[in-house]
């Protein structure tokens, strides 16, 4: 049974930083795509970061330079380093991994608010 469990979300200021981690139960980050979506109040779900086995990871324009996405194979888990945080990137985060059919975490509310 495929388990992800997001964990890192909260309140920052904004210019402020977070880092969001998912690890990982029943499949392996290492050999599969994964990352990361969000979906802020009244919006559609939004991919933030994908990070394909062997390439670079890809970021959606508004992330791009701020944001960091990484796998940590030993720990079989993925994290998102959001540096640089506006008031724009308040959504829940979802960590995410393929494998025949996607897999979703719960998700995990990140609010930048002054």
């Amino acid at each position: 049974q495929v388990q992800l469990v997001e964990s890192g979300g909260g309140l920052v200021q904004p210019g402020g930083s977070l880092s969001l981690s998912c690890a990982a139960s029943g499949i392996i980050f290492s050999v599969n795509a994964a990352g990361w979506y969000r979906q802020a109040p009244g919006k559609e779900r939004e991919l933030v970061a994908r990070i394909i086995p062997g390439v670079s990871s890809v970021y959606t324009d508004s992330v791009k330079g701020r944001f960091t996405a990484s796998r940590d194979n030993a720990k079989n888990t993925i994290t998102l380093q959001m540096n640089s945080l506006k008031p724009e990137d308040t959504a829940v985060y979802f960590c995410y991994v393929d494998r025949v059919r996607r897999y979703w975490g719960q998700g995990t509310q990140v609010t930048v608010s002054s």
